[in-house]
């Protein structure tokens, strides 16, 4: 499934059981689905230690490539899914250029992603929106937000409801003007 690119075959969104992303994406690529589980590496404290640990970007989800109407009912029988996510009552489709900025913040920006470990000191008031005009994210366009007192540029994926927040130095962002 993951050779051929079929016309009918489209990018969906599935809900899983909590904490079983990493089992139902191995159970779907075993059956031969293509499957992204974007993953993120995140400092966790115990009261004993703290390790770096690789946990999924958003929380019970995985995409799946497939075309629906063959392998509906075989990717729901598969332990840890939980459901297709639906809006309005179909399953929703994902825009593959939501993937590939997924792909590409994961794969190049890796730790960087909600993480303030970059110059977060913009020009710029708070909601302004701004465009990406450097690196792997160019192009994208996004508001700037503070979080913690360090300003971020914070990316909607419109499908998901979900939003990322990335931390990079100003000289990659330019204002866009308001117009009224």
């Amino acid at each position: 499934m993951t050779q051929e690119r079929d016309v009918k075959a489209r990018w969906y969104l599935l809900y899983t059981n909590p904490r079983a992303e990493k089992k139902a994406e191995a159970e779907l690529v075993k059956r031969g689905y293509e499957v992204f589980l974007p993953i993120h590496k995140t400092l966790k404290q115990w009261s004993d230690r703290k390790k770096w640990v690789e946990e999924p970007l958003f929380k019970s989800y995985i995409f799946i490539y497939t075309e629906i109407e063959k392998q509906y009912y075989d990717i729901l029988n598969v332990t840890g899914i939980v459901k297709f996510v639906n809006f309005e009552k179909n399953p929703a489709v994902v825009d593959p250029r939501e993937i590939s900025l997924v792909k590409l913040m994961v794969g190049n920006l890796g730790d960087s992603i909600g993480v303030e470990v970059i110059d977060g000191n913009w020009e710029g008031e708070i909601g302004d929106e701004v465009q990406v005009i450097a690196g792997v994210l160019i192009g994208t366009k996004g508001k700037m937000k503070y979080k913690n007192g360090t300003k971020f540029l914070q990316i909607e994926l419109e499908t998901m409801h979900q939003t990322i927040l990335v931390s990079m130095p100003q000289e990659f962002v330019k204002l866009i003007p308001a117009t009224n």
